[in-house]
């Protein structure tokens, strides 16, 4: 079974070795520099540039609709073969956002709720952020369900940075 692992910055290049990932998502400020850990090829490395917020900000770029369908048309793309990262600064919010979509783009039949506290139980400190989970919910014609699992969980625990995991796509 393929699985599916989430990090922040500082321990990108440990979990891709440890878990010989194949494919690589980013989700980073557009002006962050970030080096492809050896073993991911350009073209199974998406990047997407936003920051982590939820509401427009000056100066800051604000997760659109396009982000999603990228992310969306990536992860289904993946052949499964090998592990999967995503990654963000911390390893919180952004990218435990795009893995909870992730498992739900690639099980239409995975309840939401369901899915969101393997989330919790698998990151104590995974805070989504609400902005990438609204959008992919009316991507994904979710009816709002994505939303309310999200917010059932709650925000995580405080932590200056998440803790790598891994997180189940069944």
């Amino acid at each position: 079974m393929p699985t599916l692992h989430v990090s922040p910055l500082s321990k990108l290049d440990v979990t891709v070795a440890a878990c010989g990932a194949s494919h690589l998502v980013t989700l980073i400020n557009t002006d962050t520099k970030v080096e492809r850990p050896a073993g991911i090829a350009e073209s199974r490395h998406l990047f997407l540039g936003m920051s982590d917020i939820s509401q427009p900000m000056e100066g800051h770029v604000l997760a659109g609709q396009e982000h999603i369908a990228r992310l969306i048309a990536f992860v289904r793309d993946w052949d499964r073969a090998a592990p999967l990262v995503i990654h963000c600064w911390a390893g919180i919010s952004r990218s435990t956002a795009a893995a909870y979509i992730t498992a739900c783009a690639l099980a239409p039949e995975r309840d939401e709720a369901e899915a969101a506290e393997a989330l919790r139980a698998a990151s104590p400190s995974a805070t989504p952020n609400a902005r990438l989970v609204a959008l992919a919910d009316a991507s994904l014609g979710r009816g709002g369900r994505m939303i309310r699992a999200i917010e059932r969980i709650g925000r995580g625990a405080d932590a200056f940075e998440g803790q790598p995991f891994v997180f189940p796509l069944a």
